[in-house]
């Protein structure tokens, strides 16, 4: 019997509202993982200080292997996430600031 814990290999990233999907591995950025299904996401710094990235998490969760990842405490609280710093610990539904 195996301790490690039963992890999926990808999740799935809703983006938008448009039928969107792409595939969210959880040992990369989500960003990496929206570029890579062909979504055209802004981006600039990748480090999660510039907030050229940041998205609204309408459902799903995220973690960040950096404790200040550029979002205030009220704005993780709301749903705002840095998809340039921020790994998928579940299926997810993201939303670009900019629509």
């Amino acid at each position: 019997m195996s301790s490690t814990p039963n992890v999926a290999p990808f999740f799935i990233a809703k983006v938008g509202d448009d039928g969107t999907q792409v595939d969210a591995w959880p040992d990369q950025p989500l960003l990496t993982s929206l570029e890579q299904g062909g979504v055209d996401w802004p981006s600039s710094c990748r480090n999660g200080t510039c907030r050229t990235c940041i998205g609204f998490l309408s459902k799903g969760e995220v973690r960040y292997e950096i404790e200040w990842p550029g979002l205030s405490p009220e704005e993780k609280a709301e749903g705002w996430v840095l998809p340039c710093c921020a790994y998928p610990l579940t299926d997810l539904q993201i939303e670009n600031s900019s629509i």
